[in-house]
């Protein structure tokens, strides 16, 4: 999944920060960015920006002010070197809050939770897809080490569930792919004709069972 977002800072060198870091983050493209209100009303309107970055304190419009006329499908984490406006950014239902001066880590935290909620926003949606989709699905997406890798399905071995991780293990691999993702959804994703869960923690392809051992409790 890819979020188009967009932001909105009066001081140039915060600009230029948080666009490089939009820039090494695969999941987010850059739609615009803009040194004042003004100019962002103008032009984001005119397109559709998911996720918007927002700096607080800004001359004739504060960031505050402008969360509440942006369309209410955009998600906002607020921006500013000052702390004390913590509160009324939650009040106005912001994703998150950075504090300047802000870290990759940090901003990646941030854009991560955006991430998440997007998925689980738009998940009905994609469960739509009719049976024979995903029949004719061949891999799926997950994020590892801040990137978006393609497992073919047909390797899969099975998975394993670690709290709010999981690990993929596939066919001539040494190491299991590890990605920030619950068993539930993981769970969700491919063809349920082809996986099958077995214990609360793991998850096999069916194709790939050899043995089936009996075991005592």
């Amino acid at each position: 999944m890819i979020l188009n977002c967009a932001i909105i800072d009066d001081e140039p060198l915060a600009l230029d920060l948080l666009e490089s870091y939009v820039a090494k983050t695969p999941f987010l493209n850059l739609a615009g960015r803009y040194p004042n209100v003004v100019q962002a009303m103008r032009e984001i309107s005119s397109q559709e920006v998911d996720l918007l970055f927002l700096d607080i304190q800004m001359p004739e419009v504060n960031g505050i002010e402008f969360s509440k006329m942006v369309d209410p499908r955009t998600r906002i984490i607020f921006t500013t070197a000052f702390n004390q406006y913590a509160v009324d950014g939650y009040r106005v239902n912001a994703l998150d809050y950075l504090l300047k001066p802000i870290s990759y880590p940090d901003f990646m935290k941030a854009a991560g939770k955006a991430l998440q909620w997007f998925e689980i926003v738009r998940r009905p949606q994609e469960r739509t897809l009719t049976s024979e989709s995903r029949e004719e699905m061949k891999a799926v997406y997950v994020k590892s080490d801040y990137k978006l890798i393609q497992i073919e399905l047909k390797k899969i071995l099975y998975i394993e569930g670690l709290k709010d991780y999981i690990k993929i293990y596939l066919e001539n691999e040494a190491k299991p792919v590890l990605s920030l993702m619950s068993m539930k959804t993981m769970e969700d994703l491919p063809p349920s004709h082809r996986f099958m869960r077995v214990h609360r923690s793991f998850i096999v392809q069916k194709e790939k069972i050899k043995v089936i051992n009996r075991g005592g409790g």
